[in-house]
Formats: structure tokens, sequence, C-alpha cells
């Protein structure tokens, strides 16, 4: 049970980064989605699900492997 909780909360951020490359990558090809005003908001708006998204998933492998002791030592607490 606890291995699909955090399959889980993983996946939540993942999606959340994925979301964030294809609005980047929408404004390459003119695509605007109907609650983004601009262009430049909709790729500001994806640049910051993207590293949200990624900054979680990072952050909760490396709290993961400083507990389960597999992180160098200047990493440990």
């Amino acid at each position: 049970m606890a291995r699909l909780i955090a399959l889980i909360i993983m996946l939540i951020p993942g999606v959340i980064a994925a979301l964030g490359i294809k609005l980047m990558r929408d404004i390459f090809f003119g695509v605007l989605h109907s609650p983004i005003p601009s262009l430049s908001l909709q790729f500001l708006l994806g640049f910051i699900f993207f590293i949200a998204g990624l900054g979680f998933i990072a952050g909760f492998i490396f709290r993961r492997d400083r507990k389960n002791n597999k992180v160098q030592q200047r990493f440990m607490k």
C-alpha cells in the first residue's frame, strides 16, 4: 500500500511537469490556450509548472535517499 501511495505522490507532480513542457512547446507553434491571455505568460506559466514538478520529484527522491543513507556525507544531516 505504501508503494502505491508513493507512486501516486510521484505521478501528480510528473503530470504537472509534463503540462509545463506542453505549455512551453505550444508557444513555438503559436497555440494559445483559452484561459491564458498571452504567449509570454503561457511560457512563464509552463516554466513554473515544469520547475515545480521537477523540484518536487527531485526533493522526494533526495529525501528518500537521505533516509536510506544513500547520499554522500556532505548531504547527511
